[in-house]
């Protein structure tokens, strides 16, 4: 049984900076490809970030790119996300997942079999 464990989030200030942390535990962490998705009140949960098994690929929409960048420590069994100048419209909760799909970008939700709980990042103006 695979479980996500994110952490990091918290309450900042356009501009700054947080890293997120997700922890995998119950299964072999390489073996899944890995998404960041985030959810604002009142809007549907979107992709953020995706980073495959080997970290060689990486994804982001144009609303994060050249902000945020994913990375993973398949040793330790973590996933990151390094948020940089952040704006108060990345006000969200913050959520890993992962998939044993092995294709080269897994953007869709529904590509997902496993979440974790979620991360509160809250960005003031």
């Amino acid at each position: 049984q695979v479980q996500l464990v994110e952490s990091g989030g918290g309450l900042v200030q356009a501009g700054e900076s947080l890293r997120l942390s997700c922890a995998l535990s119950g299964r072999t962490f390489s073996n899944y490809g890995m998404g960041w998705f985030r959810q604002a009140p009142g809007k549907e949960r979107g992709l953020v970030s995706f980073i495959n098994w080997s970290a060689r690929t990486a994804y982001y929409p144009d609303s994060v790119k050249g902000r945020f960048t994913v990375s993973r420590d398949n040793a330790k069994n973590v996933l990151y996300l390094q948020m940089n100048s952040l704006r108060p419209e990345d006000t969200a909760v913050y959520y890993c997942a992962a998939t044993p799909l092995t294709g080269s970008l897994l953007l869709r939700a529904n590509d997902y079999a496993y979440w974790g709980k979620g991360t509160l990042v809250t960005v003031s103006s």
